[in-house]
């Protein structure tokens, strides 16, 4: 069994142990670095043809990449999302397509928090101001029109574990929450204390929108400037969801047209982005960390874990015991 870790350049070299130390006795453990950038990744291609199990990240399996695998079985995200695949053609060719149900919940959601409070604080500006360039002045703030946040509505767009999680948090802060998810049981919502709202409602009566959907062909950059054209409360972006809800150029003319007051962002359009050209480096009112939300040493153990015994459970046909099969394949 040979079994390929699909990395992208700035994973290429994190700590694998997990992955090893569930590999069972005669398998191999080999990576294969995809990157986007290159006009040339003939090496990654050659590594993953004789794969029996692709674990992934990050890289995208579009038919190139699929049609390349001889005798894949199945294909494992080390993620709750699972939208860097065509699972259509996954699924013509017979691979199993599999992420993982919950293992970085409360990290995911208390760095959307975090996030938020950074900004509606200026947090990162004050540290600024004091340590490099050491002023001891509140008003240099005085430019990011800092709210109380008690009473600021927090929108919510996709209401599942993690967005509930959002939501419990915020309320402690007297955050009333509104949410957007067309694909939830209206009792969950009420039980928690949050109003379903359409996404129009969403857009003109938040103060902070925080997302948490899964990335799908329908909702690709749902984020755009007819969007931020529906916001009237000016509000703060927090993304925890995908890169690709938002059209990063179009976020950029919000912010410049003064309709967002702030993003933070942990993650862009593309997972290898090139820094060099990001117009959304610079800005004061704009935070920005490396889709590295959902980390702790807990859920960095559970990712690799799962999605290895996810992929082990699909290999040897016992899809129905894995955590979670996408596209239906051995159910």
């Amino acid at each position: 069994m040979k079994i390929v870790l699909a990395e992208v350049p700035y994973t290429k070299d994190r700590n694998i142990s997990v992955e090893q130390s569930c590999c069972p006795e005669g398998a191999t453990l080999s990576i294969a670095v995809f990157d986007e950038h290159s006009d040339n990744n003939d090496a990654f291609y050659k590594e993953i043809a004789d794969a029996d199990i692709i674990i992934n990240g990050y890289v995208y399996f579009g038919k190139k990449e699929i049609d390349a695998l001889e005798k894949c079985k199945v294909i494992s995200f080390q993620s709750t999302g699972y939208n860097e695949i065509d699972m259509d053609y996954a699924t013509e060719k017979g691979i199993a397509v599999c992420s993982i149900l919950d293992y970085c919940t409360q990290e995911t959601a208390e760095n959307a928090i975090a996030l938020m409070l950074n900004l509606q604080r200026a947090i990162r500006l004050y540290d600024r101001s004091v340590q490099q360039d050491h002023v001891w002045d509140y008003l240099v703030a005085k430019d990011m029109h800092l709210k109380r946040i008690a009473g600021q509505v927090m929108g919510i767009a996709g209401l599942g574990r993690i967005g509930q999680s959002v939501a419990r948090k915020a309320m402690a802060f007297d955050m009333p929450v509104i949410a957007y998810d067309p694909f939830l049981p209206p009792k969950v919502a009420e039980d928690l204390g949050v109003k379903l709202v359409d996404f129009d409602t969403l857009l003109a009566e938040s103060d902070v929108i925080s997302i948490h959907m899964n990335l799908t062909a329908e909702n690709h950059h749902i984020f755009n400037k007819e969007a931020f054209s529906k916001m009237k409360k000016c509000p703060i972006i927090v993304n925890e969801g995908r890169g690709a809800l938002i059209c990063d150029d179009d976020l950029v003319w919000a912010l410049d047209n003064g309709l967002v007051r702030g993003a933070a962002l942990d993650m862009l359009e593309s997972e290898n982005p090139d820094l060099s050209t990001c117009k959304l480096l610079g800005r004061e009112n704009v935070l920005l960390t490396p889709h590295s939300g959902y980390y702790s040493e807990t859920s960095d153990y559970l990712v690799a874990k799962y999605s290895m015994d996810n992929a082990l459970l699909c290999y040897e046909g016992r899809h129905k015991e894995a955590k979670v099969v996408r596209n239906g394949i051995g159910l």
